[in-house]
């Protein structure tokens, strides 16, 4: 039986490199695809039949030499594709540059629009596949200092809604997945911190971080045929913070 195929961007490190590895231990032929190319060969190394790609998801041309190179490499179109580059500028709003805000929108949003497109027009010639795109609960509720990160997560959701009424009718799914507090990933230099790790902690109902593996699961879900009734879904992984708020604002006691 032939091994199905997935397209992993930002798949050198961090999240997106326990995505491919878990995708890979699935059974799927793996293009870990990165702007570093150096860590997209090296975690490529570690996983059986997989390919290590260098491309920027902002420019269309490196896109297409990167899932052109994966299908020749494969010897078969693309099953899954996994929007995961994302960068954050920390910072808040009033202190912002324009240039950073800019490249933050370029990379998550209009990144995940590009890769999308390219492999979703191969995806509808063949009449299947799978898209699943990385969010955040930032997409859900915004945190402060976070630049332009929490707009684009938002508009990721709002795309992945998008793309999965048009590509649909076409037999490709499209859905998203929101990591909460993760312990890996862009998050690591944030819970280095201990304090910082045992206050995130305590604010979530299942009382700890959830790891990288955790994410990578629900995506390896949304990716399968045991998700195929599943479109225009945000899988929310975040030990329920988000439902929390209320908790952490507690109404007066009543006398």
């Amino acid at each position: 039986m032939a091994h199905r195929t997935a397209f992993v961007t930002g798949g050198g490190a961090g999240l997106g490199a326990a995505i491919a590895l878990k995708l890979a231990a699935d059974g799927y032929r793996v293009a870990v695809v990165d702007a570093n190319g150096e860590t997209a060969r090296a975690t490529a190394a570690r996983l059986d039949g997989a390919i290590g790609l260098q491309a920027d998801v902002t420019e269309a041309t490196q896109v297409e030499q990167a899932v052109a190179a994966a299908e020749l490499a494969f010897g078969a179109s693309l099953d899954v594709l996994v929007n995961n580059a994302g960068i954050v500028r920390f910072g808040s709003l009033l202190e912002q540059s324009v240039e950073d805000f800019r490249r933050v929108v370029d990379v998550n949003l209009v990144g995940v629009f590009i890769v999308s497109q390219i492999v979703a027009r191969r995806m509808v010639a063949r009449g299947s596949g799978a898209i699943v795109n990385i969010t955040s609960i930032n997409a859900i509720t915004p945190g402060p200092n976070a630049g332009a990160y929490p707009a684009t997560k938002a508009a990721i959701a709002r795309l992945t809604e998008h793309f999965a009424v048009e590509l649909g009718p076409h037999g490709v799914r499209v859905n998203s997945v929101a990591p909460g507090f993760i312990d890996g990933g862009m998050s690591a230099p944030i819970f280095a911190d201990p304090k910082v790790r045992a206050l995130r902690g305590s604010g979530v109902p299942l009382r700890a971080l959830g790891l990288v593996e955790d994410v990578a699961n629900a995506v390896a879900f949304l990716a399968s045929d045991a998700a195929r009734y599943i479109n225009a879904h945000q899988l929310v992984v975040d030990g329920g913070v988000v439902a929390n708020l209320l908790s952490l604002l507690p109404r007066e006691e009543k006398r």
